[in-house]
């Protein structure tokens, strides 16, 4: 049945349960109705059994030949006594000259008297039922007995009026009692599920008022044990990260903004500032690298914007081959050996030489680029930078330590956001955009692997890149 597209879910679960309920009880009323059937025709042919065992040990031959019997008064009985020979010895007044059945058969002549017993009649009965014209229903049995050299076939019957009765009144029972409990049990049940569902409906009431400037607010959880409570704590910690990420969002639209504006400021600064004044060609040529440093530092922050969107949307394939990590580690130093030397920094670069990893080779060498670059922005100058690479089962392990000051513990957790700076007078200064590390945590993300920072009061950090699952054994390859 197609409800109508307007139902709520209490009217659904009350449809639904009423329709359960319905085929249970059908089925139900249906065995039992069989059952009381069989049960009240069960006790018919027993009282048949014994009534006619009764009936054939009292027949008895008069002297003139004809049929007498004992004690029992079979006048109001449904009694027919046959020969052998389909001759009609005797017909009880009872049946107004009618019939319990044809003439009898080789079968009901082999048939003996059994015993009356309830197994008998559960297993197999040869009684039957039959009509007759008067349109009275009478239930017969059939029976051979011997009367001295006669061979003699009786056959007694007995109204089934009591039973259809009793069946008829049972059946009108059920056929009220069923829509009258189906009745009872909807409007309860459709109470009950109402009740059942208005916790869902308060909820669904509060999440109505929750916007986009409300996302601080929480659902109302009465009971947050049960499978609703369930429900309201799944929604309210939906909506706290949705807060988390509209606040993120919020931070990086003003962070990034900050950080577009100030070298467009320091280039309008600039060049207002060489109208208003005449110089020479070195002095312009001066402005003009001015201007250009500033755009390089504005396309570099666009480029890594945009390298973080397209990574966010998914939007960034991986490239994967064998990589050895140890020559990227080296291959990532070089390219900021100038900065180093500046700072007057040591690299350190050590590791196995025959460890490979499947991986997308210019972008985990942008990830390492970002940490070396943290470790040269943060290190003092005259200190040191350690590169180790190593592995450990299926696990490829890649290791930057440096010299710095290291971390305080309330900026750890918070060091891989968007624009965040532990100093950021001090990472103005070095130009360092607070996307760097950023960019790393993506890229290793990207290949299955994690980043774990490791900090020691006044002993610098270390940044530990950790790539499961990916090693390739380049002895075993050559070999194999």
């Amino acid at each position: 049945m197609k409800l109508p597209y307007r139902a709520t879910l209490r009217t659904h679960l009350t449809l639904l349960y009423v329709s359960l309920l319905f085929v249970v009880l059908v089925l139900y009323a249906g065995w039992t109705s069989v059952f009381l059937l069989h049960n009240l025709l069960l006790q018919l042919d027993l009282n048949l059994d014994r009534n006619l065992a009764t009936i054939v040990r009292s027949i008895s031959a008069g002297p003139d030949g004809r049929i007498q019997f004992g004690p029992v008064a079979p006048a109001d009985s449904l009694l027919e006594i046959w020969s052998a020979d389909g001759a009609l010895l005797y017909r009880s007044d009872s049946l107004e000259g009618q019939t319990l059945g044809p003439a009898p058969s080789g079968t009901d002549l082999q048939e003996p008297i059994r015993r009356p017993t309830r197994l008998v009649h559960w297993m197999s009965s040869g009684n039957k039922s039959v009509r007759l014209v008067n349109g009275m229903r009478v239930r017969t049995a059939v029976r051979s007995c011997q009367l001295g050299s006669q061979l003699l076939v009786v056959r007694l019957g007995l109204s089934e009026n009591f039973l259809w009765h009793e069946f008829a009144e049972m059946v009108g029972v059920l056929a009220f009692g069923l829509p009258a409990a189906l009745v009872i049990v909807g409007v309860t049940g459709y109470f009950v599920a109402r009740r059942a569902l208005r916790p869902v409906a308060s909820m669904a009431r509060r999440a109505e008022t929750i916007s986009a400037e409300h996302l601080n607010q929480r659902l109302e959880i009465a009971n947050p044990d049960d499978e609703l409570g369930h429900l309201g704590r799944a929604f309210n910690e939906t909506l706290l990260r949705l807060e988390q990420s509209f606040g993120q969002l919020k931070r990086f639209t003003a962070d990034a903004s900050h950080e577009l504006r100030s070298p467009l400021t320091a280039m309008r600064s600039v060049g207002e500032v060489a109208l208003q004044q005449s110089g020479s060609a070195d002095y312009y040529r001066e402005v003009i690298g001015s201007m250009l440093e500033e755009t390089n530092r504005l396309t570099h922050l666009v480029d890594t914007l945009l390298t973080l969107s397209r990574a966010d949307a998914g939007h960034i394939p991986l490239h994967s081959a064998e990589v050895c990590l140890l020559d990227l580690a080296k291959e990532s130093a070089s390219l900021l050996e100038v900065l180093a030397e500046e700072r007057h920094l040591a690299v350190k670069i050590e590791g196995d030489q025959t460890l490979k990893v499947l991986a997308d080779r210019l972008i985990l060498r942008q990830a390492l680029l970002a940490l070396l670059d943290n470790a040269v922005k943060f290190s003092p100058p005259h200190g040191y930078i350690r590169i180790r690479v190593g592995g450990t089962g299926s696990e490829a392990l890649i290791e930057v330590h440096d010299s710095g000051p290291g971390i305080s513990p309330e900026h750890r957790a918070k060091i891989f956001e968007r624009f965040y700076r532990v100093d950021k007078a001090r990472s103005s200064e070095r130009g360092g955009s607070g996307l760097g590390l950023s960019i790393a945590q993506w890229a290793v993300a990207a290949h299955g692997g994690k980043i774990e920072l490791d900090c020691q009061p006044n002993s610098g950090c270390t940044f530990r890149v950790r790539l499961p699952g990916r090693v390739v054994d380049s002895t075993r390859k050559r070999t194999g």
